[in-house]
């Protein structure tokens, strides 16, 4: 019996198909390399439209035609073979079995078989899939599901929502923007993007990109504005619904379709997904774990439902800094959230979510001035919005805010150097303070943390009764860690008070406490701030010798990040002994990790300083854009006149010298135009980097041996358990050498180290 249609039984499309130019690429070139490729990926994303248009354009590789199967309409795995043979247009008239029969009529065509929501009846298109592949040479199959079929010779692509608009330059370009736009228009003929598109693109970004959502979301411009829309998203399950009936039901409501998916699962992994819906962003193995076992789920469980929930579809991985990070689209997390809710659970979820982060923070605390310095800055960096829900949590919950106290103090350093801005950390510690007033140990530190954080903006007068409150607390407790600290700042709080004697007397009594405490961070800021006191006090004998402890103590600690700093202050100290070559050359060799790490504070002394010798050399109009860049960084921490920046009146001075020397209105041009550099681009401008020259690339001579070593071997391709077995050392230490690597070329990427060492390190 002939078919219906010798080409195929591909439907007509109704709506204009958006973007997925990189898609349809790689899905047609997988195509070349597999017979089998299954199109997975979360419920709405795309998969069923994706597969139809890639079929569509292979349509004429295939004397026989291209067929569309939809399994989601069938009741049993029995009816399968059935319904592929009605597809192709022939009745099921053989006495044997219908994948018999199926077989026999595959075997000799040449076509392609779309086998659309196979996720219904994973097992029996995977049974039927790999019958009909090893039967007949010529057939190819094209399928769509929530998990992969696990067929041999199955090639897996996993479809990602569209692409979404940048934040500030959202364009009609963008796939989910454009999507958006021509599915409104057509329900309400006179939307139309303007000049501000940032609503609709915040839509389509707090949708994830995914496009059933954002078709559903298009339909409601009808009746409410895309503002509007937004600001009934929290609601989000009741708001997106598609009336129409022609449409498929899995596909009326975003619920409908999130459903679906919910049904795949088993008991076991609907609760997990319930659980880590706690998580607000991405989260780790080691994170679900301790968060998500107990009852029903114990922690050995935790890893075999998480694969199961990867292979659903539910759950999307990345990689960062070497490990396996995993998240919701925000949709599902948003499902998951509700189920959680209604079980009663939460409130204890959110608990155990807090207690992790706050382990966490006290680990950060306890290794922070060592070989895992970069590490933690990297995991703390990708743990934010974590630690943002952990926080929020214990200052909204009655009797908690001491946790959030301590979180925010053992975060000190992360808020100080690392996260980009400390105005957040302080902000948050003030609320604890507030809401934790009992005298405790962790108030004590909390109190010193916090004049730390007034005096790196200059708010002397704000941080002076923190640290008299913070002595006597500390007297009171018998915490001596406190009052040393709280001694430490006193000195700090001096110096920027011009009391350069007193401040130096403070901070000798600090260091000594610190000595006898064996508290090697707390010896070594001191130092630090004892090389700025000398300068002030025109000892720079003193003021060199302490930079360069301050320096060898880094270095024999490996703590890379910490070194940064330190090479600021050494080039601060070599500047006001005049030799200011030396000092750029010191200065420079730590700009670059301060940038790669976000230290912004870093980054904008280490601008000023370079100023200052641009000026010294007669260069003027460099001194002029490193001035507008320096003050460019310094806004974006959210201050403006720094308090550690020492010598302002020297600063002044300097600036005053570089306008006479240039005219207002070419120091005005010059200082603007560093303002309006980012913090890349006044990086490379201060360093003179031509990103396109090899001449600026690090050598291989900043490596140890073992770190060359060590490169060679990721260059290889070994992972760092590999690594560790090759070279008989811990796992950990591994890792350390490779956060070394990384931290030392700047480089942000294991395949960036495998280019360096096969370019500098042989």
């Amino acid at each position: 019996m002939a078919t219906k249609r010798p080409d195929g039984n591909l439907p007509l499309e109704l709506t204009s198909f958006v973007g997925r130019r990189h898609e349809l690429a790689q899905a047609r070139r997988l195509m070349t390399q597999a017979r089998m490729l299954t199109l997975t990926g979360a419920g709405g994303v795309g998969k069923t439209r994706l597969a139809l248009r890639v079929a569509a354009d292979v349509r004429r590789a295939f004397r026989d035609g291209v067929w569309l199967v939809d399994i989601a309409p069938l009741s049993d795995g029995e009816s399968l073979a059935p319904a592929v043979l009605d597809a192709l247009g022939f009745l099921d008239e053989s006495p044997q079995r219908p994948d018999s029969g199926l077989v026999e009529l595959l075997e000799s065509r040449q076509l392609l078989l779309l086998l659309d929501n196979c996720e219904h009846m994973p097992m029996a298109a995977a049974v039927l899939a790999g019958k009909l592949l090893g039967a007949a040479p010529g057939l190819r199959i094209l399928a769509t599901s929530r998990e992969a079929l696990g067929v041999e010779g199955e090639c897996v692509f996993t479809v990602p929502p569209l692409a979404l608009p940048g934040h500030g330059r959202s364009t009609a370009s963008d796939e989910a923007l454009t999507l958006f736009a021509e599915r409104a228009a057509a329900v309400q003929p006179d939307f139309a993007l303007g000049d501000d598109n940032e609503p609709a693109a915040e839509l389509c970004r707090r949708l994830d990109g995914v496009p059933l959502a954002i078709e559903l979301a298009a339909a409601r411009v009808r009746v409410l504005s895309v503002a509007q829309i937004l600001d009934r998203l929290d609601d989000r399950f009741r708001l997106l619904v598609n009336r129409r009936h022609t449409t498929v039901p899995r596909h009326r409501t975003l619920r409908a379709a999130i459903d679906w998916s919910y049904d795949l699962c088993d008991p076991a992994e609907r609760a997990l997904w319930a659980r880590l819906s706690v998580f607000p962003g991405e989260f780790g193995l080691e994170a679900a774990e301790q968060v998500c076992s107990g009852g029903e789920i114990a922690t050995e469980e935790v890893f075999d439902l998480l694969v199961g929930l990867l292979d659903k579809s539910i759950l999307t991985r990345s990689e960062r800094a070497g490990r396996a990070r995993y998240r919701f689209l925000d949709n599902i997390r948003a499902y998951g959230h509700a189920i959680l809710v209604d079980s009663g659970e939460e409130p204890e979820l959110r608990r155990r979510h807090r207690d992790y982060l706050l382990g966490l923070a006290r680990r950060a605390r306890d290794e922070w001035f060592g070989p895992d310095q970069a590490r933690w800055v990297t995991r703390l960096q990708h743990e934010k919005d974590d630690l943002r829900t952990a926080l929020e949590f214990s200052l909204g919950e009655p009797g908690e805010a001491h946790a959030a106290l301590e979180m925010v103090t053992s975060l000190w350093n992360y808020w100080l150097f690392a996260a980009g801005s400390f105005g957040e950390g302080r902000r948050l510690l003030t609320r604890a303070l507030e809401a934790a007033s009992e005298a405790t140990p962790v108030r004590a530190d909390a109190l010193w943390v916090a004049a730390w954080f007034a005096l790196r903006q200059g708010d002397v007068d704000a941080a002076l009764p923190l640290l008299s409150e913070c002595h006597d607390l500390a007297r009171r407790l018998d915490h001596p860690g406190a009052l040393t600290c709280a001694t430490h700042f006193s000195g700090l709080a001096a110096h920027l008070r011009g009391e350069h004697r007193e401040a130096l007397a403070l901070l000798l009594e600090a260091r000594e406490r610190y000595l006898a405490d064996g508290d090697q961070a707390g010896g070594w800021m001191t130092l630090f701030h004892l090389a700025i006191v000398h300068s002030a006090l025109g000892d720079h004998d003193q003021a060199a010798s302490s930079a360069a402890e301050c320096l060898a103590m880094c270095e024999g600690l490996s703590a890379y990040l910490s070194r940064s700093n330190a090479l600021w202050v050494a080039g601060l100290s070599h500047w006001f002994q005049g030799a200011h070559d030396q000092a750029a050359a010191l200065v420079k060799k730590g700009l670059d990790v301060m940038r790669r790490h976000d230290d912004r504070w870093g980054v904008a002394e280490s601008l000023e300083v370079l100023a200052w010798i641009e000026a010294a050399h007669g260069r003027e109009e460099r001194a002029a854009t490193l001035f507008g860049a320096a003050g460019m960084v310094w806004r974006s921490i959210g201050t403006v006149t720094p308090g550690l920046r020492p010598f302002t009146d020297f600063h002044n001075i300097c600036q005053t010298r570089v306008r006479g020397a240039l005219g207002a209105s070419a120091y005005m041009s010059a200082f603007q135009r560093g303002a309006g550099l980012s913090l890349d681009q006044a990086v490379d401008y201060a360093l003179d980097v031509d990103r396109g020259s090899s001449a600026e690339r690090p050598q291989p001579s900043v490596l140890t041996p073992r770190e060359q070593e060590v490169a060679e071997l990721v260059a290889q391709g070994l992972s760092n358990k590999e690594i560790a077995a090759r070279l008989v050392i811990a796992q950990r230490t591994a890792e350390g050498h490779v956060e070394h690597i990384l931290t030392k070329l700047s480089l942000s990427s294991r395949v960036q180290i495998a280019t360096w060492f096969t370019t500098h390190g042989r």
